[in-house]
């Protein structure tokens, strides 16, 4: 994958986009969504991993709540993966996420990811460059075996501009129904900014071997959700699906 640099890419939606357009269009790829994950079970040959990646506020939460509102829970999953425990941080930084990768005829959804060992740990230097370069290299290993064996990995960085970032925690010290969200930590966290994009970079960079990375605009929501769905639905369609014959 070419070398990205963040600050070259916008953050918003080209200029020339019909909004209202582009916002019943994304409704009816939500549906089609569900149609397909729908296909995708009743096959149960192949599996879909979505890896959601960004800063805090880009809208991880939002994305998974709405581009994915038409799928059936029974074949949907979604793992936000937090601090690790006392019982992962006994094994290697993989352990824990290998146990939620989607069986056959799923479709999985991580909310954060392993990318996590390679970002926070890196930005606050909690893991040495010789320890970063040994993980991207697992990972990438981790993902290559997770394609051979029949399971497609989206991963979708969500590209969110300083600005409306501080703009969303304001609103969560603000909003009653978002102050749930509010942690004094992503405030201390955006002192780091300038370290979290050089790290991101160097993910697109060394871990793209397997699974190319989507960079989506993210400061505005509804072409962010557009975006997102649409490249969802493109991907279930190659799969080239079809309802399995009565047996007799």
């Amino acid at each position: 994958m070419p070398k990205i640099k963040l600050r070259t890419i916008d953050t918003f939606a080209p200029e020339n986009m019909d909004k209202a357009g582009i916002k019943q269009k994304t409704q009816e790829l939500k549906l089609r969504i569900g149609e397909l994950q729908n296909l995708l079970y009743a096959c149960n040959a192949r599996s879909l991993l979505i890896i959601i990646q960004g800063m805090d506020a880009s809208g991880k939460d939002g994305a998974v709540k709405n581009v994915f509102e038409a799928v059936s829970p029974m074949g949907c999953r979604v793992n936000a993966f937090k601090e690790p425990s006392s019982l992962e941080l006994k094994h290697d930084f993989l352990w824990r996420i290998h146990q939620h990768v989607p069986e056959k005829g799923m479709i999985h959804i991580f909310n954060r990811s392993h990318y996590e060992d390679v970002l926070i740990q890196r930005v606050h230097h909690w893991i040495d460059r010789k320890t970063l370069k040994q993980r991207f290299e697992h990972i990438n290993n981790f993902e290559k075996l997770l394609t051979e064996t029949g399971t497609t990995i989206l991963k979708f960085y969500l590209h969110i501009s300083k600005k409306e970032q501080l703009e969303r925690l304001n609103e969560r010290l603000n909003d009653p129904s978002k102050m749930w969200k509010h942690s004094d930590n992503d405030i201390k966290e955006r002192a780091y900014w300038d370290d979290y994009m050089i790290a991101y970079q160097d993910v697109f960079e060394n871990c793209s071997k397997h699974a190319d990375w989507e960079i989506i605009p993210a400061d505005q929501n509804w072409y962010k959700e557009h975006i997102i769905a649409k490249k969802v639905v493109e991907t279930l369609e190659n799969f080239k699906m079809k309802f399995p014959k009565l047996k007799t």
